[in-house]
């Protein structure tokens, strides 16, 4: 019998932290009374191919590679679907040594291993805080000339001598301000951090779950150490001694090392800590997840094997679901994929407004256009005229959640949470409610810009985008824009790189409720600032809520970055995303979060039913 459930959206309290999206309590340890039941598998869907296990680099930094990297990646914490912070005990602990200054010990509990058998220990925590800190990297180096604007990676012409670690990090937030190099405990499985600064989401800032690569790995590889103990101390040692001769092609292996886009011949890229490692990947089709057996932590797997199944096109997901090929779906929601379920049997169906939102970023610099037209504050402001945001509710939102579907109007807070009524009175997103082609056109004319080409990043293998980016080339076109087409399969690759489009079209999903794990979408340098925009307003705020407790503070500040935004036209958000999860009677306890990675978030208490040998 099919059933279907509707649950109101969960109102969070901040943006949180934010990763690219593609749309879209532990199980007991791994020991002999662990769940885990040999020979069970299911398969889940997603719409974009995995292609990092390194979800800290900009290039790297997408839902469809978070979503594994958080099962096969052991860490500190992770988010619940409540949504709560959960503490990962089993895992490790950290303690808050002192307030001021801001003093935490980070410690891995004892004999946690690697999936090849290897101990985790400082050399990995260190090399975390090499890599998310920056603090080591050659002061002044712009990688900007050694990004290929095919594809988003390095060059092969990246300089060999240069430490830079692109994560995105910045002197003044989160792991940024540890300059100092930590202390190493004398259990070897420790590590003091010393901020510079107190900062009020440092609970969230140390790999968290998904998050901390094999330092061993990384020294094989970038240093020519066949020992895995060897090549840890050696990571170790050039963190501690600040060797630039080492830490060069340690960086830029930690930069680019893990990517890969099928199952590499090399065993050593895929070792893991978490409950999961992957065990098999066919390019663009499938990336399989086996039980990891070193894990001995609390969130043990008690299915063997999980399939996550690539397939873009919703439909065919719904399709894949209903002939019993995949077990758990969450595509992006359309109504023609709501009314598709309702025709199927033996499926439960979960509809909610989700954590992502739907937005146009425009480059401030380095856009496609040859006249950089986005740095043009007229000729943003009147392209920001012409986005029909109300037309794409009303045509692709609504028919699927009714009207609930609001368009959002804040970049920083969530639709319903405290402060976003507050902040939508003061920020100005007003004046862009209703198109308005005639004040585009005056913008326009007066800006000076000649070439009025706007080429548009967007996933062209999803209908929903490909259906906005009709809507927006039809307006913008009435007012005299040349709206191009830079849709792209490999999208996500491409949000950053130099050269490659003038707006991109996608969606930002909520990892944390942190409040400033936001900011590095919008601070000079953040990880998630895409599109080269630097303000020193914003700079300002951002660097202000970094130290603020007082919550009646910390909302006036975020209206504060709210309302700088909209002044500087730097793009429009348009709606919270609709979500549907649907699953198999085949699969239990499958309850999806608000946060990324979703419907993922508690895959190792998966367990496959009685249907599935019915």
């Amino acid at each position: 019998m099919r059933i279907k459930r509707i649950s109101a959206a969960v109102a969070l309290t901040a943006a949180g932290a934010l990763v690219i999206s593609g749309c879209a309590a532990g199980g007991g340890d791994n020991g002999d009374d662990s769940g885990l039941v040999e020979g069970s598998s299911i398969t889940a869907a997603w719409n974009q191919a995995f292609y990092s296990m390194n979800g800290n680099t900009s290039f790297g930094n997408a839902t469809a590679n978070n979503n594994i990297n958080y099962l096969v990646l052991d860490g500190f914490n992770y988010y619940n679907n409540t949504p709560e912070l959960v503490k990962n005990t089993s895992f490790g602990s950290y303690e808050l040594v002192s307030e001021d200054p801001l003093v935490v010990t980070y410690t891995i509990a004892e004999g946690k291993k690697w999936s090849d058998g290897t101990p985790i220990d400082a050399a990995d925590l260190m090399l975390y805080w090499a890599a998310e800190s920056r603090s080591l990297d050659t002061p002044d180096f712009d990688p900007a000339d050694f990004t290929d604007p095919d594809t988003g990676e390095f060059t092969d012409a990246f300089p060999t001598d240069v430490v830079y670690f692109d994560s995105g990090a910045t002197p003044t937030s989160g792991l940024g301000l540890v300059s100092e190099t930590p202390e190493v405990g004398e259990d070897g499985r420790s590590v003091t951090l010393t901020y510079d600064e107190p900062f009020v989401d440092w609970e969230l800032t140390f790999a968290t779950m998904g998050e901390m690569l094999p330092a061993h790995i990384v020294g094989k590889k970038a240093l020519g150490i066949d020992d895995n103990e060897e090549a840890a101390q050696a990571v170790l040692d050039a963190v501690q001694s600040n060797e630039a001769a080492d830490l060069a092609p340690i960086s830029s292996w930690w930069n680019s090392g893990f990517n890969f886009t099928e199952m590499p011949d090399d065993p050593d890229l895929v070792v893991a800590s978490g409950p999961y490692m992957i065990s098999d990947y066919v390019a663009d089709q499938y990336v399989t997840l086996t039980a990891n057996p070193e894990y001995t932590g609390d969130n043990g797997a008690n299915i063997e094997e999980i399939t996550i199944r690539f397939i873009p096109d919703p439909l065919a997901a719904v399709q894949a679901l209903e002939n019993g090929e995949v077990d758990i779906i969450q595509p992006q929601a359309t109504a023609d994929i709501t009314t598709a379920l309702d025709g199927i049997d033996g499926i439960t169906v979960d509809t909610s407004l989700g954590g992502t939102y739907e937005h146009v970023d425009l480059q401030f610099d380095q856009g496609k256009n040859p006249e950089n037209i986005f740095s043009n504050p007229q000729v943003r402001e009147a392209f920001m005229k012409v986005i029909p945001r109300q037309e794409i509710v009303d045509t692709l939102i609504k028919p699927i959640i009714g009207d609930e579907a609001i368009v959002r109007n804040s970049q920083i807070f969530v639709p319903g949470a405290e402060g976003y009524d507050e902040s939508v009175a003061a920020n100005g997103s007003d004046a862009y409610a209703d198109v308005d082609i005639e004040g585009a056109k005056a913008l326009l004319a007066s800006s000076g810009i000649t070439d009025t080409s706007v080429c548009i990043l967007y996933a062209s293998n999803n209908p929903r985008r490909v259906n906005e980016f009709a809507l927006i080339q039809a307006s913008a076109a009435q007012a005299g824009f040349n709206v191009t087409d830079c849709g792209s399969t490999e999208w996500g690759g491409l949000l950053g790189t130099p050269g490659a489009y003038d707006a991109s079209l996608f969606g930002w999903q909520s990892t944390s409720l942190g409040v400033t794990n936001s900011l590095p979408t919008f601070e000079t340098g953040g990880i998630n600032n895409l599109n080269f925009y630097s303000s020193p307003a914003v700079d300002e705020a951002v660097s202000a809520l970094n130290t603020e407790f007082d919550e009646d503070a910390k909302i006036d500040l975020q209206i504060d970055l709210d309302t700088a935004l909209w002044s500087d036209f730097y793009g429009v958000t348009i709606f919270q995303f609709p979500e549907v999860t649907a699953i198999s009677d085949r699969v239990t306890n499958v309850e999806s979060s608000i946060l990324a990675p979703t419907v993922f978030w508690n895959a190792w208490d998966w367990e496959v039913t009685d249907a599935a040998s019915e």
